[in-house]
């Protein structure tokens, strides 16, 4: 018999936590042989990632995963063995209540967000008792360093990325009605908050001594409304393709997941958000831009600087200070336009650095794997 794990994902970011439960519900069955139940309470940004979904079904299987709708009031379910609270989301009180009932009470754990900082190594796997009952909760954290929880690594993806030649990006792009490369052609992947500051990039792709294809997947709201302005068109839509000057935008179909990776592993650069297509650009071995999800007080940049102090060590003075300017400026603190040049000079060292980082991260294990192990020590 499977052991059931229960996932719980409040989905805050649209496609980033969701993203990486799905991702994580899949390679636990999968990988692991579980019976995974993913409890998601905005079924409409699910279905933007499983296109196969049902925004309305109160419960469906997908890719062997169990998929719940959690609504509120919740309806009740008997806790399964191992137990996920995705990102602190609160697990609803009767589930906690049930799980105490239980004789053998289920492994509780806090899949934590990802973050670079020094701390988190001082509370991953920490216990911390429920205050009224016989529960304990673990604090998971994923991680880029020893003593962390690693990173989301399916068994598969380094080999299929490998895997993924010259001829299998051309049938990719012919998938996508993209047309073949022109010489010199830098080809970009563009997913981010509508608070980037997009029309300073834009013009400065524009103005580019070489031709940039940027491929941009929509619905993404604020920034197709903000590339929409920098063209003066109006409503751009999936299909269409917008020039300026060197500069050339391709609006193509939100992707579900594998093909989004295939996308990042087409794509020269790829400019990433949130947590999900963060960690799947690392894996990727390309140079990538980070747009951190925003926080009040600009909290979030403590966050952005710990990555990029881990990210950047080694590197050469030079490629490090442009790394940093152009992820500063993207992230608010300047113009990314005035620091693209510096940036793009890097390009093949900065692929180089990728695969090494890549190297490095894979001797970590992976999350989920590291998830397993740490719950069947645990029961």
């Amino acid at each position: 018999m499977k052991q059931p794990w229960d996932i719980f994902c409040n989905v805050v970011d649209n496609f980033g936590d969701i993203g990486v439960c799905w991702r994580l519900a899949r390679q636990l069955t999968h990988e692991h042989g579980l019976a995974v139940r993913l409890w998601v309470d905005d079924l409409a940004s699910f279905t933007r990632i499983a296109p196969d979904a049902d925004p309305v079904a109160d419960r469906q299987r997908l890719q062997g995963v169990e998929v719940c709708h959690w609504q509120q009031p919740f309806a009740g379910a008997e806790p399964a063995d191992v137990v996920i609270e995705a990102f602190a989301c609160e697990l609803p009180e009767a589930y906690i209540a049930a799980m105490a009932a239980l004789p053998q009470r289920p492994v509780w754990i806090n899949l934590e967000y990802l973050s670079a900082e020094n701390w988190v190594t001082g509370c991953h796997r920490l216990p911390s008792p429920h205050p009224r009952l016989p529960l304990i909760k673990y604090f998971f954290f994923p991680g880029f360093v020893a003593g962390t929880g690693g990173l989301l690594r399916e068994q598969g993806l380094l080999s299929a990325r490998s895997a993924f030649d010259k001829v299998a990006q051309s049938e990719f792009w012919q998938r996508l009605g993209i047309p073949a490369r022109r010489a010199g052609e830098l080809r970009i992947s563009l997913f981010c908050y509508g608070s980037a500051p997009l029309r300073d990039l834009l013009a400065a792709w524009a103005a580019s001594t070489a031709p940039v294809s940027v491929l941009l997947p929509v619905p993404q709201g604020a920034v197709v409304d903000a590339v929409a302005d920098f063209f003066v068109v109006e409503s751009p839509a999936a299909g269409e393709v917008l020039q300026s000057g060197q500069l050339t935008v391709h609006l193509i179909p939100f992707l579900e997941q594998s093909e989004y990776d295939k996308l990042l592993w087409a794509c020269d650069i790829n400019f990433v958000r949130g947590e999900d297509s963060f960690v799947r650009a690392q894996w990727v071995a390309r140079p990538f831009v980070w747009q951190i999800y925003p926080q009040a007080d600009n909290a979030h940049q403590v966050k952005l600087d710990a990555f990029l102090d881990l990210y950047t060590a080694g590197m050469p003075a030079d490629m490090a200070a442009a790394v940093r300017a152009l992820w500063h400026g993207w992230n608010g603190a300047g113009q990314p336009g005035n620091t693209w040049p510096a940036f793009a000079a890097h390009q093949a060292a900065l692929a180089q650095h990728g695969e090494n980082w890549a190297e490095q991260l894979n001797r970590l294990g992976d999350l989920a794997s590291n998830l397993v192990r740490f719950s069947r020590n645990q029961i």
